[in-house]
């Protein structure tokens, strides 16, 4: 059987609120295999405000390729890959796809590109935009409006995420759902929209297969961040007909809604999902690309300890982010996605360093602090203010800021109570 010839597709990238012209990505796919290459438009190269929008390209002329490293790794290079959906916005355009086949079976298969473009122009994370030769925004409505919802609409897109997990979802429900995933999360069910003071946030629904509240342990997780000194998306619990739904800020817009350019820590470090990588690889990346390195070593030293003492163990490098600031210069995005994980082993994803692996023990981190631009006096005020914000956990978590019942809190005991909590007492002389 003769083998199709390869299809080829061509998309603007643009940059910004005023869609600045950036460069042109090509995709091209053959049978199963697909690649990518992105040319920078020559007027960006020519301006006084150009940078580089992803650690794996060079500002220079030409089309630069790129092919995913894995079968785990994006067909794109790093930051545009970085405004694809995550899990459940996956989840839910294959749905829509699979139910669109089965009444046109020649509607072809699904492409990473089709997964790329099927993302809202309006929400789409981080600065860069993608429409058509024409000029048409991908995934957009007609004079400028938008598809993203208000917070008013929390309760309809609930019941929409809660069919499609339960494999009940009608077309309706995918239509709803469709274009308003986002990059920044995992599986769990979830929904760009517009909170009530016109700014993006995340809606982020319990699943069918919580056992314990999950979306009041990520706002009081981001809550206790925040009170521990740590930059952190601002969070608080919407409820609706007693469902705890987590609202969390998008750090990616300015107070005047500009788009603010984003990379995740596994686009600057150009890792591939199937490598093991370090805290202090994405260290020396502060020192060569930082706006701020020595503020923000220190901010990820303070993260990390922070992850260790509430048991955040899905800390992989998608997890972590940077803004940009200006002239190239990236500083780290507030933490966002950092949940207490009470059923899993106190190990993680992210390596400290290639020698001394996961991340297990305070004394660990305190040994590398000088490698975060703190000495030990610096390095123990840290925890000390970090331990101070964790200890008193069951305080807030009962606020109604977080709202749990006293119940509930021995579901998430064991993040917090637990032997390096102990050390780290010890070790203040508490």
């Amino acid at each position: 059987m003769a083998t199709a010839a390869p299809t080829r597709q061509q998309v603007r990238v643009c940059i910004g609120n005023a869609g600045l012209p950036l460069g042109s990505l090509v995709y091209v796919r053959h049978g199963r295999r697909e690649h990518c290459a992105f040319a920078y438009n020559d007027t960006w190269l020519a301006s006084s405000g150009r940078f580089n929008v992803s650690a794996d390209l060079q500002l220079t002329p030409g089309h630069q390729p790129h092919k995913a490293a894995s079968p785990h790794d994006s067909v794109f290079h790093g930051a545009i890959a970085d405004t694809a959906p995550d899990a459940w916005g996956r989840r839910v355009i294959a749905r829509d796809h699979a139910k669109r086949r089965r009444t046109d079976p020649k509607l072809p298969p699904l492409t990473e590109l089709d997964q790329l473009l099927a993302v809202d122009d309006f929400s789409r994370v981080g600065a860069l935009r993608l429409c058509d030769p024409d000029g048409t925004w991908h995934r957009t409505v007609p004079e400028g409006r938008r598809t993203t919802p208000p917070l008013i609409e929390l309760e309809h897109i609930y019941r929409a995420s809660r069919a499609v997990e339960r494999g009940e979802e009608t077309a309706e429900d995918l239509r709803y759902l469709q274009g308003k995933g986002t990059s920044l999360g995992g599986m769990r069910p979830k929904c760009t929209i517009m909170d009530e003071d016109g700014r993006l946030a995340i809606g982020k629904f319990p699943s069918v297969n919580d056992t314990r509240s999950v979306t009041r342990g990520e706002v009081l997780a981001l809550t206790l961040a925040q009170q521990a000194g740590i930059d952190a998306a601002p969070a608080r619990i919407v409820t609706l007909a007693e469902i705890p739904v987590a609202v969390i800020r998008r750090f990616d817009r300015d107070s005047d809604d500009g788009r603010i350019p984003y990379q995740s820590a596994a686009s600057l470090l150009q890792a591939s999902r199937e490598e093991d990588r370090s805290y202090t690889e994405i260290a020396d990346a502060i020192r060569s690309c930082g706006h701020t390195p020595t503020r923000d070593l220190r901010q990820l030293w303070r993260r990390l300890v922070f992850n260790l003492l509430i048991t955040n163990v899905d800390d992989h490098l998608q997890n972590h982010g940077f803004l940009h600031v200006e002239h190239g210069l990236w500083r780290l995005a507030p933490t966002f996605d950092i949940n207490p994980f009470p059923d899993k082993e106190r190990e993680s994803k992210t390596w400290l360093s290639e020698v001394d692996g996961p991340i297990t023990d305070i004394h660990m981190l305190l040994t590398r602090a000088p490698y975060f631009a703190l000495n030990t006096e610096q390095a123990l005020a840290v925890l000390s203010e970090v331990y101070a914000a964790i200890v008193n956990w069951r305080e807030v978590a009962l606020g109604k800021e977080v709202g749990l019942n006293a119940l509930e809190l021995d579901d998430f005991a064991a993040a917090f109570e637990h032997a390096q909590m102990d050390a780290t007492a010890a070790l203040l002389g508490r």
